[in-house]
């Protein structure tokens, strides 16, 4: 566990691996942190990459900023500061949902850091309509500041019936961590989520790029995937068949062959 200290508050980031390998860097989802890529972590270490984990701002340790209306721009900023200051030159970036969306202003605004670009389940664009949408459990949130209000339909959307079944305690644990997220960090970022657009710049990322998604995710659609493929200029696309939202921890057999493959490619 370190922190770094940036503009008076901290981010929390991960660093393991040899020294010499090349660093795989991890951007999350809403409503969780860097455990939720538990499952790459091995795989990773084993064929000699380090692996860089960083916690969003008001997720996991990384400090909450008030008042919390945060830019999908900021978000990557953030990592990009990690990766500066960690000295370890380009990285291959791993990110899913929102860590998918910030790793396009990643790929766009640190060119200088990025190697290849894996953005999993995630869109170039906030549909319209997606304020309106998020608006009433954005209010449940802050009415109870809980992430209570939350948890059920993201549980449901984010794996399928037979995870909690065939693993329960991992099951357990992601619940665990999204109930404890920071409230304050949930809307900030989730506002970040309603209010961006990407489709002007993302042809301005250079790095070899994989949009990828779990093929029954209905959070990112095999539509909003296409889009995404047709602004970057280097870019294609693949799928985990019967995968939803978190796929890389429901099926990480086949997330974690589709990664290496990825990263191996462009090492």
């Amino acid at each position: 566990m370190s922190l770094l200290q940036l503009g008076g508050r901290n981010l929390y980031y991960d660093l393991v691996g040899p020294e010499n390998g090349q660093v795989v860097c991890f951007g999350h989802s809403l409503a969780s942190d860097s455990g939720m890529w538990a499952e790459q972590i091995p795989a990773l270490v084993a064929a000699g990459y380090q692996v860089l984990r960083v916690d969003m701002r008001g997720h996991g340790g990384s400090s909450t900023i008030l008042p919390g209306e945060y830019k999908m721009e900021d978000i990557a900023d953030d990592t990009a500061a990690v990766i500066s200051a960690l000295g370890v030159g380009k990285v291959h970036f791993v990110g899913l949902s929102i860590g998918g969306m910030y790793g396009q202003a990643l790929g766009f605004r640190h060119v200088d850091k990025v190697l290849s670009l894996m953005l999993c389940d995630t869109r170039p664009a906030a549909p319209a309509g997606e304020a309106e949408r998020r608006a009433p459990v954005l209010a449940a949130v802050r009415k109870a500041n809980s992430m209570r209000p939350m948890v059920d339909d993201a549980m449901e959307r984010w794996f399928t019936p037979a995870f909690k079944q065939q693993r329960p305690g991992r099951w357990k644990q992601i619940r665990d961590t999204l109930l404890g997220t920071s409230p304050e960090g949930y809307i900030g970022c989730a506002i970040a989520i309603q209010n961006f657009n990407f489709t002007a710049q993302d042809s301005g990322i250079k790095a070899p790029t994989l949009v990828m998604r779990g093929s029954e995710d209905k959070g990112a659609t095999r539509e909003q995937s296409d889009a995404l493929v047709k602004l970057v200029a280097n870019a294609k696309y693949d799928e985990i068949k019967g995968g939803r939202h978190v796929c890389n921890v429901e099926m990480p057999d086949a997330f974690n062959r589709m990664l290496l493959e990825w990263v191996n490619a462009h090492r």
